[in-house]
């Protein structure tokens, strides 16, 4: 399909004025279709653990218990994945397949990048914000349709993997003793940040998954500092995925000029990956000073993820394991491990 403004479609002129995507913060709307998308509720108390954990602290501050666990033999690699627009891969929106055939090809082949199948995916969404770092605690999570404007049949999708409610309690004795004040919310579901990208790399929906948000503010050196609390998990045989885009600029996506910033951003961010653990999170956490920065993500929500992706890397060097483009502008998938 030409990449000209007469042959996109009226969803995807939606899309690119930013009506295909619902503000994390602000939760969910009525959408064209009719369809009610499940929002998001207000923080709950947590539920009760399947098995014994370390105790969560009651507000995630002082938490001073022994948090350790006891590791596996395999350590899981984390990765960075673009989830691309809306619910692209069940509906017709205007890609190019040329650039949406290999973005599902890569996503099909994620679970590759682990040695062994994991026994829980924790994913940080670009599309949940909370005033504290806050993760799902249902044992089974809802859809959360957080879009608009698109065919009936995608708010029909669904990929009803298992919550995971101890790995939520562990996720917060970890952020609790790294000095993170934390929350729960029992009633929100999977945004499409996961559901998109997991329905193609585990479309059996059979390994146990939560979400954790983005902490309101949207500090790139606290994100990476969520990551490095949550490290521990990668030997616990937990899968931990940020779900981004590397590129984000609503009305970008639609302006050919925009192609260059994307490419410079681009290049610069490969480059960063792939350096040593401090001069990579100090970089990433002045990431505003990259090449088009603001060009490229006039707000950092779908960057964010990726910090907290680096800061679990530790020591380990970032790999570019997908490059590719939406509507022309680059965009890059990374792993660590």
């Amino acid at each position: 399909m030409s990449h000209d403004a007469e042959s996109i479609s009226r969803r995807h002129a939606l899309l690119l004025a930013g009506a295909g995507f619902v503000s994390a913060a602000a939760g969910c709307r009525q959408n064209d279709a009719g369809a009610t998308p499940v929002s998001s509720a207000p923080a709950a108390p947590p539920t009760t653990p399947t098995a014994p954990l370390p105790p969560a602290p009651p507000d995630g501050v002082e938490q001073t218990k022994e948090v350790s666990r006891v590791t596996t033999p395999a350590r899981m690699p984390v990765a960075f994945l673009p989830h691309g627009g809306g619910p692209w891969p069940f509906a017709e929106m205007g890609f190019p397949k040329s650039e949406t055939e290999p973005l599902a090809a890569y996503l099909r082949a994620v679970p590759a990048l682990a040695p062994v199948a994991p026994k829980a995916i924790l994913v940080i969404s670009a599309h949940w914000e909370e005033a504290v770092p806050t993760v799902m605690t249902a044992a089974r999570p809802p859809m959360l349709y957080d879009y608009y404007g698109f065919p009936p049949e995608t708010y029909q999708v669904q990929w009803p993997a298992p919550g995971a409610p101890e790995l939520a309690s562990r996720v917060r004795a970890l952020l609790g003793a790294a000095g993170f004040e934390t929350g729960v919310n029992a009633e929100r579901g999977y945004d499409h940040g996961t559901f998109v990208p997991l329905k193609l790399s585990w479309p059996n929906a059979d390994v146990p998954t939560t979400q954790l948000s983005l902490k309101a503010g949207l500090d790139p050196a606290v994100h990476v500092a969520m990551g490095r609390a949550l490290a521990p998990l990668r030997d616990e045989g937990v899968f931990i995925l940020g779900s981004g885009m590397s590129y984000h600029n609503m009305r970008g996506f639609g302006d050919p000029r925009a192609v260059s910033h994307a490419e410079a951003f681009d290049g610069w961010l490969r480059e960063i990956v792939g350096l040593p653990a401090v001069d990579r999170d100090q970089r990433l956490s002045a990431w505003s000073q990259a090449p088009s920065a603001r060009a490229v993500h006039p707000r950092e929500e779908h960057l964010l993820p990726l910090m907290v992706v680096a800061g679990a890397a530790g020591a380990d060097l970032g790999k570019v394991t997908f490059r590719g483009h939406v509507f022309g502008k680059a965009i890059t998938g990374v792993h660590f491990g």
